[in-house]
């Protein structure tokens, strides 16, 4: 069941990181191996963060996921709005089994598995898309309950902005559609009703990537 609660707006703002060291090395940033932005990506963050001071009124917070990449981007971010940044691992890209991590790409490719995909994990030792849709979507649910009518940036991965097409958008886990995320791009979605109602919300895709 909804709460009782009166006419308000919630926002969430997903920014994915900048431009990372493991995106342009091509290897693979787990929570051991992420080595953070490169000079571009931090030049990114403090753009996006100079961005959204000009967007954002009213009470605000901002997370990010544990990985260093999106760490260095919510800092700036959260330094413009004046607001500390928390962060939630369940924000996280890909949950990267260890003998991967840090690793060149190709350790993760010699590792995958025949009929790996939705359900069932395309490595060894690694989530399927369904586990991290809802780690994520759990996380991202459990935000937007915390600061119902507010406005919420979520600093993550390509995957948390993905992730939220299914969450947000009600998408089908095999969806008809790619997407391309660009390193310091924000995505928008809103809602005037309960985030964590149920049978849920509907929300408003307001920008993507952009």
């Amino acid at each position: 069941m909804g709460r009782s609660i009166g006419p308000m707006r919630t926002r969430l703002m997903f920014v994915r990181h900048g431009e990372s060291v493991h995106s342009v090395e091509r290897f693979v940033g787990g929570s051991a191996g992420c080595r953070g932005l490169t000079p571009r990506g931090r030049e990114q963050a403090v753009s996006v963060a100079g961005r959204l001071v000009g967007e954002v009124s009213g009470p605000v917070a901002v997370y990010s996921s544990v990985l260093r990449r999106a760490v260095e981007t919510a800092a700036p971010i959260a330094a413009a709005l004046g607001v500390p940044a928390d962060t939630d691992c369940g924000l996280c890209t890909w949950h990267y089994p260890a003998y991967a991590d840090g690793q060149p790409l190709s350790v993760l490719k010699g590792a995958e598995l025949p009929g790996g995909g939705v359900f069932r994990p395309f490595q060894r030792e690694n989530e399927s898309w369904a586990e991290l849709v809802v780690r994520t979507g759990r996380a991202i649910i459990d935000i937007a309950y915390r600061h119902a009518g507010e406005t919420v940036v979520l600093v993550g991965h390509s995957e948390t902005v993905n992730s939220a097409f299914h969450v947000l958008g009600m998408q089908p886990l095999l969806r008809a559609f790619d997407t391309v995320v660009a390193p310091g791009s924000v995505t928008e979605w809103s809602t005037d009703g309960d985030p964590a109602t149920s049978p849920p919300t509907r929300w408003t895709l307001h920008r993507f990537s952009a």
